[in-house]
């Protein structure tokens, strides 16, 4: 079955690239746990209260016809909106690795969903 591409908007341009809704909803889940690291990041606690805790960073892999990884280490942003992802695509014959916004890769990846 063919699906429309994935389209992920960079800050100049776009990069399309072939996806399934299931990898979609794996992402998702993926970002979904990101954003609660990212959140237990910005709830700093109050002065004196205690170390903060270290979060998993996010190293998302996908492979099919395009090789997708999506790296974000939470413990550097000091809020959710701020966070960038390191995007990395690649097949046999091109490689493209680029930082983007997350909320950016997360309205791409909802709207991919919507269509699907």
């Amino acid at each position: 079955m063919s699906y429309p591409p994935l389209t992920i908007h960079l800050a100049e341009g776009s990069v399309s690239l072939i996806f399934s809704p299931q990898a979609a909803q794996e992402l998702k889940a993926a970002i979904d746990q990101l954003m609660v690291s990212l959140k237990a990041v910005a709830a700093k606690p109050t002065p004196g209260g205690g170390k903060v805790t270290p979060q998993p960073s996010l190293e998302y892999r996908h492979t099919g016809e395009v090789f997708l990884e999506i790296f974000c280490n939470p413990n550097i942003w000091p809020t959710p909106f701020a966070a960038k992802v390191l995007l990395t695509i690649r097949n046999v014959g091109i490689r493209l690795t680029t930082e983007t916004e997350l909320i950016h890769l997360i309205e791409d990846i909802n709207q991919y969903l919507e269509q699907v």
